[in-house]
């Protein structure tokens, strides 16, 4: 499912991502109809996500970087501003998913040539987002969750978290992050 944008929305984070999308296609020499195959997602969203007709969700966008073979967090570092090494909090980018009420604020300074990062991220009571394959295998995550309750599930294995537990893994398959219908979510994820 991808967010509508109305055609007066000003997203340019939406249209910086579309733009990237479609430039990593075009230096893989890849078909829109290579892409849907590679990624599972439907050849008239691809379309439309490179188009910015739509915002991607975050599942969409874990497919194609499992296609791509980057970590989400790499793609929105492509999409993001040059490095600098101290961003304000204001000037840090924030994209919503608001079909499944997800957050993400890159809190590190972006920069391509750096691999660690630091995220902010929210999901909103009764969430969830799952993921069918690690972008990279092998992807170190560390999530320490600050508030509310988190049920994130790792290659088959279910982990129930508590504000201040901190759950420290490395991604090779399927990951699902749920809130309960009574709690949402706010942690930190620290991808090196």
């Amino acid at each position: 499912m991808e967010t509508i944008l109305a055609p007066s929305d000003d997203n340019a984070i939406d249209r910086r991502i579309a733009q990237r999308l479609r430039a990593l296609r075009a230096e893989r020499n890849w078909s829109l109809d290579d892409l849907a195959k590679l990624s599972g997602v439907s050849r008239a969203t691809l379309s439309r996500l490179e188009n910015a007709a739509v915002s991607p969700t975050a599942s969409v966008l874990g497919k194609l970087c499992v296609a791509y073979g980057l970590p989400m967090s790499r793609l929105m570092h492509m999409v993001e501003e040059d490095f600098a090494p101290l961003v304000p909090r204001a000037a840090q980018p924030l994209w919503t998913d608001a079909s499944v009420g997800f957050r993400r604020r890159s809190v590190s300074p972006p920069a391509q040539a750096l691999s660690g990062e630091a995220l902010e991220c929210e999901l909103d009571a009764g969430a969830r987002i799952t993921y069918d394959a690690s972008p990279r295998p092998g992807l170190e995550h560390h999530l320490i969750l600050l508030d509310g309750q988190l049920q994130i599930t790792v290659d088959g294995q279910r982990h129930d978290l508590q504000p201040g537990d901190c759950l420290r893994y490395q991604l090779f398959g399927a990951s699902a992050f749920v809130t309960p219908a009574h709690s949402g979510a706010r942690y930190l994820l620290f991808i090196v």
